[in-house]
């Protein structure tokens, strides 16, 4: 049995290292390692390099790949190749990883823009459309109409302001949940379920916090049904009464409108927690069942990339299909988690819309919520939500990996 390890990036050698040699030993014979082209090496093979290389015996603590730090690597054209171990906090490898993020959620969010459009009318309750809410069909006939009285660009509306807070947005989540993930975990032996969850949380509140005021803006786009100059409704939101508006108790406090762009943000934080965590909590466990269990998913040839500081290489490709599989179930789980939250936090959003005077809060929002539809009213919406966030999320990851592949991250 025989172990993978990567030259590095761009190699067109796989390298296969026999169980049997200690390699950390510090006495590496040129006897130890066999070279193979990576047409040679099989799935199963990747799969138990993939075993061998991760964090399930303390044997393989020490264990060095010979193109790390501090070993020479092979000779490529009568030339010596020596790798640089990844630097995870290093400003070239948070700048490419945001880089990867932003471009996978524009991607992803672009493809579903319709849907979106479709399911917040319905979560807001529109009146032109409510009576569509509930079926599924209901999204296809409300499509319908909006092609009708807007053409195709109506089933888009509110997208530009979707890719201008996207961008940020999958760029700071995905950038931060690496960052937290090698904080909790650095390295594989360190990695649990719930460090997991907790980094993806921690991911997902940081990029709120950054992008909510872009997110109302787009919801509230997306609400309205003739078309509003982007500009024009930011100012129409700033002017909002509701904002200059304080408790008796923070009296003291000076007029505060820019509050008017944070209206369900703690809701949305919370709602955020589950999801985030959730989605990528679920992700990595749908990746590693694969990469264990269904070797078939594996990609036939693999680059491991550079080692980080601990040795450890990235983990096995997955074939396209594989990742989008594990992506769609990471968006329904999650979005099964998070939808309660997300339909309150639709409602304060679009608040202003309906009166600009009143700043509901969470608790209001909910309880008129429960009084008017009861349960279900917090579930209005969802099977479009499933259309919309599975195969969203499941490009999102995929493209994500993909560009990891492409931007040697």
């Amino acid at each position: 049995m025989a172990t993978l390890s990567s030259p590095g990036s761009g190699s067109t050698l796989g390298y296969l290292q026999p169980n049997n040699t200690s390699l950390s030993s510090g006495s590496q014979s040129s006897s130890s390692i066999a070279f193979q082209q990576p047409s040679a090496v099989s799935t199963a093979a990747l799969g138990t390099a993939d075993l061998a290389l991760g964090n399930r015996t303390s044997a393989k603590a020490g264990a060095r790949d010979p193109t790390a730090v501090g070993h020479n690597g092979p000779r490529d054209g009568g030339k010596e190749r020596i790798a640089v171990a990844r630097d995870t906090k290093s400003l070239d490898y948070i700048a490419r990883t945001m880089l990867a993020g932003g471009i996978a959620g524009i991607t992803a969010k672009t493809v579903i823009a319709p849907l979106d459009r479709v399911k917040i009318l319905f979560q807001a309750s529109n009146p032109q459309f409510e009576k569509y809410a509930g079926t599924w069909t209901g999204v296809f006939k409300a499509a319908r109409d909006i092609q009708k009285t807007a053409g195709l660009r109506g089933l888009f509306q509110g997208n530009s302001a979707t890719v201008l807070r996207i961008f940020p947005y999958a760029a700071i989540k995905f950038m931060a949940y690496e960052q937290y993930r090698n904080l909790l975990m650095p390295t594989r032996r360190d990695e649990t379920p719930y460090k997991k969850l907790v980094a993806g949380s921690m991911a997902g509140v940081t990029s709120v916090f950054f992008t909510y005021p872009l997110d109302l803006i787009r919801v509230r786009l997306a609400y309205e049904t003739k078309a509003t100059p982007y500009m024009t409704l930011v100012r129409k939101i700033y002017n909002e009464p509701a904002g200059s508006r304080r408790p008796a108790r923070m009296s003291w406090l000076p007029e505060l409108r820019i509050t008017n762009f944070y209206r369900g943000f703690l809701t949305s934080v919370a709602g955020m927690i589950p999801y985030a965590g959730v989605s990528f909590f679920t992700h990595d466990v749908m990746q590693e069942f694969c990469r264990e269990h269904i070797p078939w998913t594996l990609k036939p040839h693999q680059n491991r990339g550079l080692p980080d500081k601990n040795g450890d290489y990235s983990r096995p490709e997955l074939r396209t299909v594989a990742e989008l599989a594990c992506g769609g179930i990471a968006g329904a789980v999650s979005q099964t988690a998070s939808y309660p939250l997300e339909v309150v936090r639709r409602k304060m959003q679009v608040a202003g819309a309906l009166d600009p005077k009143v700043f509901m809060g969470m608790w209001q929002t909910t309880k008129q919520l429960y009084m008017a539809k009861g349960v279900r009213g917090f579930f209005v919406g969802l099977s479009i939500g499933y259309l919309k966030v599975t195969p969203m999320v499941a490009i999102s990851f995929t493209v994500y990996e993909r560009m990891k592949t492409f931007l040697e991250i």
